[in-house]
């Protein structure tokens, strides 16, 4: 008997159901980053690299608790019709992983050549949201993987 489920056994459905509910935090998170996104103009653009570096990392937290959905499931007719092309599905995890690696190449270069520290701290961000997002890619992988039609 496991914890978290005491009337039944542990199952991986159950494993399932409950990373995708925990998903749902992504929503929360992203209205936090859109909220520091939008602070600097409330505020006369004051601290704006601490609230960008903000938004980044909210950003990329709500982006790895997306990735908890459940990837067996297409959320949406868009996303259905990239995943059960083959090529549309290899273009896009493309993309995603040239914009992953630039991403996280920006973040890594200004953090260590940044002789200034808000640029340092923005930098953190863009780490931060390039990670979320290899998480992405990877539940991307496995969207195109349970949803790609072979052709016949």
């Amino acid at each position: 008997m496991c914890i978290l489920f005491p009337k039944q056994t542990f199952r991986m459905q159950n494993a399932r159901t409950l990373f995708h509910s925990i998903s749902y935090l992504q929503y929360p998170l992203m209205l936090a980053g859109v909220f520091f996104a939008i602070r600097p103009y409330l505020n006369g653009f004051e601290q704006v690299l601490d609230d960008l570096n903000t938004t980044l990392v909210f950003m990329g937290l709500g982006i790895s608790f997306s990735t908890l959905q459940d990837t067996t499931k297409t959320q949406n007719k868009l996303s259905k019709r990239v995943w059960e092309d083959p090529k549309k599905g290899r273009r896009f995890l493309t993309l995603m992983s040239v914009t992953i690696l630039f991403i996280l190449c920006v973040g890594m270069y200004a953090y260590f050549a940044a002789p200034e520290k808000g640029i340092r701290q923005l930098a953190f961000g863009f780490i931060v949201m390039g990670i979320g997002m290899i998480g992405m890619l990877k539940a991307g992988v496995e969207m195109a993987e349970y949803h790609s039609k072979k052709a016949e």
